[in-house]
């Protein structure tokens, strides 16, 4: 598996985690250590610009769907 397959399938990973559980991976969970270290890897490699048009757009989709989960306050 090169590279290119293994970004391929943590970007899946965490893509399904965060539309079965409605948010982003914890960092208070253990086990969610693996899917959030990914996450922020990408995030800081996103904003230094260092990620190719495909993963910046797949990036860019994934922060989309994260925040959509995001809760408003009612009384805003």
């Amino acid at each position: 598996m090169n590279r290119n397959e293994k970004w391929e399938a943590q970007y899946a990973i965490v893509w399904t985690f965060v539309e079965k559980h409605h948010r982003a991976p914890s960092r208070h969970r253990l086990e969610e250590h693996d899917m959030l270290n990914w996450l922020k890897y990408n995030r800081k490699r996103l904003n230094k610009g260092e990620l190719d048009e495909y993963r910046k757009e797949k990036m860019d989709s994934l922060g989309k769907l994260i925040t959509s989960f995001h809760r408003r306050n009612q009384y805003c």
